[in-house]
């Protein structure tokens, strides 16, 4: 099953660059990755948020494979303990599912309507966390789903 992770905008903190690229080459072990890193427009400052979140959906959405399960990122999403993460990715490839688009949002996060399109909208945390702070992570917990699903060690 082939895993795609959408971001909005470049990362700029090099740590959370180099965490991500090295989870993204860890993931490739067990499935094929791919990260979009999609171009950030710039906004007017009295541009309303509501419109560029709106105008970050399309472009995200845009971007998201029709044949693919889509995973939006959201503080008001469900939370899954590790293993039950594990056991939601085996079921999905279990399936026959060709794909899985996660799909983070910028600082001001996703679109309603682009949450409502989701097949799951996901939380890492109750806490408010940056976008960026949240790729690495979700990265980071992909990864120890796939090795408690291949029985290894990382998760203990």
């Amino acid at each position: 099953m082939r895993l795609e992770f959408l971001f909005l905008g470049k990362t700029r903190e090099s740590y959370l660059a180099a965490g991500i690229e090295d989870f993204r080459q860890r993931l490739q072990h067990y499935a094929p990755v791919e990260i979009k890193t999609l171009k950030e427009k710039r906004w007017p400052k009295n541009y309303a948020a509501e419109k560029i979140m709106a105008e970050q959906g399309e472009v995200l959405r845009a971007n998201i494979p029709k044949s693919s399960l889509l995973v939006a990122l959201a503080q008001t999403g469900r939370q899954f303990a590790s293993e039950e993460m594990a056991g939601l990715l085996g079921q999905w490839a279990d399936q026959g599912r060709k794909g899985v688009v996660f799909a983070i949002g910028g600082h001001l996060g996703l679109a309603p309507a682009l949450l409502k399109a989701a097949d799951l909208v996901l939380s890492l945390s109750k806490m408010t966390l940056t976008h960026e702070m949240t790729r690495l992570l979700l990265l980071e917990q992909i990864y120890r789903a796939y090795t408690i699903l291949a029985g290894e060690q990382y998760h203990k």
